[in-house]
């Protein structure tokens, strides 16, 4: 499946009858999902297909400074490979150094096919195949590729568009706007007053980042966040490099970061009460002596409501306390020409503003679905397993964790879908559907969240169910007992075999 570049541009240069996975998205869950495929079923025929003409998805595209994990290295790493650096907290050119090394290491070049962007996917249930329509991005040349199975690595955001609420009279500023999803690498901020409008984790990052050369920003939020200091390397994992071979020490230090972080969870969704004291006290400590605590990081919410933020090595404390930076909680009335003026009537002097407003959910990066050319609709959906459709055959999707790293969900994922796949071959099967048809299933939405981009998608997202495979987990723990160590077979999955093989092309035009 060689390929070559025409200008700029990947192009066909020969005619792929079939792959047996067809992976969408060539980010950290497309590349996972490529190693896992080379590694536990070698035979197989796959591509990575994305609409960017680079690998790293997220990681890729976001470029506003101090971009990094908001998780540690250890857990956001694949479990296949090691974190090798120093940092427990990944910048995000580290992590695309990663994602490359594993793109190398996996030998994954020969199966990506970059600058080509899904429309669609229609199963065909005589066939048992999906026939997915793609067109290059930059030559608009389509393609008619089929496949066996079809995997969503999308994400879950818009690429093209983040969250970006429009504010009265912000034509009237002077300065410039610009959103993070879309950072201007010239954008040059050095000795510049900022207001950065959020308070998720974009906003907490930018910050300290920001601050070290401009002469001031100043964080603009609605209301608080949970806010709390990580350390940038883990005294913990650089003990165990020292003592055991890496891939033990490796092992056994997301192991305990894993389970640290689901321990911290669990009291704080258990015991919130105690959680708000907490972390009250740690962002006392860590602020100066008078500071408005309690104006300006105390959540209206109880913790993991909404995801925890975590400021590396205390970053956004430290500018607060220098006053290189300042937080200000208030609403905004409307732009002015020098900048901001809000609700109490005060006013914010600005020579950049930065919507670090969110991000818009998108359910599989907008393409569509059809079975047998009726068109799909997963809002009416039921996840099976975290991931799989009621409904849906031979498609499954990638969607990590809101209280843990991303990573973490994706290898489990991938495994189960390795395991799938052989179960049917083993069976002599083709065909996995899940089915819903259980009349005690109650339906909640889908995630169990309650951040803005999620309450904005809800109802373009797939439901979940009350109990059994249709329960949407967010435990590391649960979906490892559910997708690595339980049975493939389930009595919610139909399998069935294809009587005869019918021929399947590529069509280039």
């Amino acid at each position: 499946m060689a390929t070559k570049r025409r200008g700029d541009r990947e192009t066909w240069d020969e005619m792929i009858r079939y792959v047996d996975v067809l992976i969408v998205g060539a980010g950290i869950s497309g590349i996972g999902a490529g190693s896992h495929l080379k590694s536990k079923l070698p035979d197989k025929t796959f591509l990575i297909v994305d609409a960017r003409e680079s690998i790293g998805g997220t990681w890729d595209l976001f470029r506003y400074p101090g971009i990094r994990a908001d998780t540690d290295a250890q857990t956001f790493s694949y479990e296949f490979k090691p974190w090798r650096r120093d940092n427990a907290i990944a910048d995000g050119a580290e992590i695309l150094s990663y994602l490359h090394e594993t793109v190398a290491e996996y030998t994954l070049s020969s199966h990506l096919r970059l600058g080509w962007k899904v429309a669609s996917a229609d199963w065909s249930s005589q066939r048992g195949l999906w026939a997915v329509q793609l067109s290059n991005v930059g030559t608009g040349r389509t393609a008619t590729v089929e496949c066996r199975w079809l995997f969503g690595a999308t994400g879950y955001y818009d690429y093209d568009q983040g969250y970006r609420p429009h504010f009265d009279d912000e034509e009237r500023f002077t300065g410039e706007i610009v959103h993070p999803q879309h950072w201007p690498q010239d954008l040059d901020y050095r000795g510049r007053k900022v207001v950065v409008i959020g308070s998720g984790a974009t906003a907490i990052t930018l910050v300290p980042a920001m601050a070290e050369t401009a002469a001031h920003v100043t964080l603009l939020q609605r209301s608080p966040t949970y806010i709390l200091p990580i350390p940038s390397r883990d005294p913990v994992t650089d003990g165990l490099r020292k003592l055991l071979p890496e891939h033990i020490a490796y092992r056994m230090s997301r192991t305990i970061n894993r389970t640290r972080l689901a321990v911290i969870y669990a009291v704080s969704r258990r015991y919130p009460r105690f959680t708000r004291r907490l972390v009250r006290w740690v962002n006392k400590k860590a602020l100066p002596k008078g500071y408005p605590v309690d104006q300006h990081f105390k959540p209206s919410y109880d913790p993991w409501h909404e995801r925890m933020c975590f400021a590396r090595d205390g970053d956004l404390f430290s500018a607060i306390s220098t006053g290189k930076a300042s937080v200000v909680t208030d609403r905004i009335a409307r732009f002015t020409e020098r900048g901001i003026e809000l609700a109490t009537g005060d006013s914010l002097d600005a020579d950049i503003v930065v919507t670090a407003t969110g991000l818009q959910m998108i359910p599989l990066r907008a393409m569509t679905l059809s079975l047998d050319g009726v068109p799909i609709d997963v809002a009416d959906a039921v996840v099976y397993k975290g991931m799989m459709l009621s409904g849906v055959p031979n498609f499954a999707f990638a969607f990590g964790y809101t209280n843990a790293a991303w990573t973490l969900k994706v290898d489990l994922v991938c495994e189960h879908l390795c395991r799938l796949i052989a179960h049917l071959d083993n069976h002599g099967e083709h065909v996995a559907v899940p089915v819903a048809n259980d009349p005690t299933l109650r339906l909640t939405p889908m995630v169990d969240f309650h951040a803005g981009y999620v309450r904005r998608a809800a109802e373009t997202l797939p439901r979940q169910g009350s109990h059994g495979p249709w329960s949407m987990a967010m435990s590391y723990r649960a979906d490892r007992d559910r997708l690595v160590r339980g049975p493939v077979a389930d009595p919610a999955l139909r399998t069935s075999r294809i009587s005869t093989d019918s021929d399947v092309a590529v069509r280039v035009g």
